[in-house]
């Protein structure tokens, strides 16, 4: 086994051709790409690289060096599905993808990863030198993750999934918190890697967020209830001198909607119980936050 592939290691030049450096360390000799250098390298100078077996079983050397590495987790992005053995993954190598195994993917294969997706993966190698994609553990994820605090309640954020559990979504947000979605709080389950955009419900006593993919009330709504929220909200009260019991014509004067129409909006408010009608008029309630 050689134990320098997937690593950072400092090589000496001991060949060259038209294209290729030749540098060696171990015994091991690795083809570097001259054109990844500004300046010439020569016979017996050093030189510090990531090394690789190539997509065409040939050991190289690249001074552009990835973030993904031997026990070092960063993300990649899924460029291919392969439905036999797992997903290809770009961890951003010139000539080489990164499969992340079919045993480390959901067994339930629409929730595999599929191409955009993102993974935090390390690299690990076989006894057969092939190099793979690990999948970053709920330790490294706690490790890396700050601690949330109540002023993220009801924020909106992006987050990428790392784990499916039957309780459950574990995921990442991009301002590195932990969040965790109940599956009341989405409306189909998210894959493994998906991007997805979340609201904070909830922040725990540990500093990790409950999260919901849903809409807010209000953002759920109909148009037509929407613009009822809308001028409620922007008539200083909170409230419009007009209900269910408004005549048509004033309605449609108004707000250019039929009567009918009106009070679908109305009857929807009503439903999620964003308003009330008292005296002849239509109230916000105090659950236009979305919470």
């Amino acid at each position: 086994m050689n134990p320098n592939l997937g690593s950072i290691v400092t090589a000496k030049m001991i060949d060259e051709n038209d294209e290729f450096y030749f540098v060696q360390i171990d015994g091991e000799t690795y083809k570097l790409p001259k054109q990844e250098l500004d300046q010439e390298l020569h016979i017996g100078g050093m030189i510090k690289g990531f090394v690789y077996e190539n997509e065409d079983h040939q050991l190289q050397m690249t001074t552009k060096i990835p973030d993904v590495r031997r026990e070092h987790f960063s993300y990649g992005t899924v460029v291919a599905v392969r439905r036999d053995l797992g997903v290809f993954v770009d961890i951003g190598l010139p000539n080489k993808d990164v499969v992340v195994s079919i045993d480390e993917l959901p067994t339930v294969k629409p929730l595999w990863p599929q191409q955009g997706d993102k993974l935090m993966i390390a690299l690990k190698f076989d006894n057969h030198d092939r190099m793979w994609g690990q999948l970053a553990d709920e330790e490294m994820y706690t490790a890396i993750a700050n601690r949330a605090d109540d002023h993220l309640k009801n924020v909106d954020m992006t987050a990428t999934v790392y784990r499916l559990k039957m309780v459950g979504t574990l995921v990442l947000t991009d301002e590195f918190y932990l969040g965790f979605i109940h599956p009341s709080e989405r409306e189909v389950e998210p894959r493994l890697g998906q991007h997805v955009k979340v609201r904070v419900i909830g922040v725990r006593p540990d500093g990790t967020l409950n999260l919901s993919m849903k809409p807010r009330s209000f953002e759920a709504i109909p148009e037509d209830a929407q613009m009822l929220v809308a001028m409620m909200e922007h008539s200083g009260v909170n409230a419009i001198p007009y209900t269910d019991k408004t005549d048509p014509e004033t309605i449609r004067e108004v707000f250019g909607i039929s009567k009918g129409q009106f009070k679908r909006a109305i009857g929807n408010l009503l439903k999620q119980r964003l308003v009330e009608q008292v005296d002849g008029e239509l109230r916000l309630l105090d659950k236009q936050d979305g919470e």
